[in-house]
């Protein structure tokens, strides 16, 4: 599955691991994803470049490795791209 947005993935982690609730009531989340994590349902995602030493940094570099996105963001830098919520974005498979 490629979810869209590190929202997305957190939302789709949890529902793996939780389940649906019984009542059909939005739940909140607690689940952190650092490198390490075992995803169960994601296997890419679609999302901007994060800034440096956030938590959505680290949510990327659990899925795609921490050395591939420190090179994607080496050529990223190079090349001038925009970081943040209204940046370009990225497909990590």
């Amino acid at each position: 599955m490629i979810a869209v947005g590190t929202t997305s993935v957190r939302a789709l982690e949890s529902w793996a691991r939780d389940g649906e609730p019984q009542d059909g009531a939005w739940r909140d989340t607690s689940l952190f994803v650092l490198p390490g994590f075992e995803f169960r349902i994601v296997s890419g995602m679609v999302t901007n470049f994060h800034l440096p030493r956030s938590s959505l940094l680290m949510l990327v570099s659990a899925l795609a490795g921490r050395e591939r996105v420190l090179d994607a963001y080496r050529v990223a830098v190079a090349e001038g791209y925009r970081f943040y919520s209204y940046g370009d974005a990225m497909l990590i498979t």
